[in-house]
């Protein structure tokens, strides 16, 4: 089933579907938000998407911050969970101060987040992670396999995409005094 498709304020902005997947696919990295306790809580992770089942999947360790917000909210279908990636483009600067930009894409999805506990599953996260991260490297060549081990004490959660939005601003190529914040600083 496709995740709903949530329009940002700025419709003109918004993006589709198939722009979602893609920021999703490249995406380096992404921060986990929820309530837990009645505070908020982000997280920053590494993550790999799933777009046959469309999920996403990270690791952590068992009994972290992210495990207790699972298992105190994922009663029906998960916990409640939001990921956002985004990436930085240029900044657009301006006669203003209040009308200076900036270039951005960034995703948001919600959905139910579990922790996997199929083995198999568990694997399966793990090596989509490795494959997006390490794609030069090869298991049992380069770096040994995931052992039984391993599996048994690692922490992965499947968040299973109920929505998301994508929204996207970029300046002309040409937009004067646009610059890379990495080339100021």
């Amino acid at each position: 089933m496709t995740p709903e498709h949530r329009h940002p304020r700025r419709t003109d902005r918004s993006k589709d579907e198939g722009w979602i997947r893609a920021l999703l696919h490249r995406g380096e990295a992404a921060v986990l938000s929820a309530v837990w306790g009645g505070r908020p809580l982000s997280l920053p992770r590494i993550y790999a998407y799933d777009q046959e089942r469309d999920a996403v999947y990270v690791h952590g360790a068992y009994g972290g911050e992210m495990g207790k917000v699972i298992s105190e909210g994922g009663a029906r279908g998960g916990a409640p969970m939001s990921l956002t990636v985004f990436e930085m483009g240029r900044l657009l600067p301006a006669d203003e101060a209040g009308e200076f930009s900036l270039e951005y894409a960034s995703v948001v999805v919600t959905g139910g987040a579990v922790e996997v506990e199929d083995p198999e599953e568990v694997e399966y996260g793990l090596r989509l992670l490795m494959e997006k991260y390490a794609p030069h490297l090869e298991a049992g060549k380069d770096y040994r396999p995931v052992a039984p081990e391993e599996v048994e004490r690692t922490s992965v959660v499947r968040i299973d995409i109920e929505s998301w939005s994508g929204q996207e601003k970029a300046g002309a190529a040409e937009f004067p005094g646009a610059y890379w914040f990495k080339d100021v600083r």
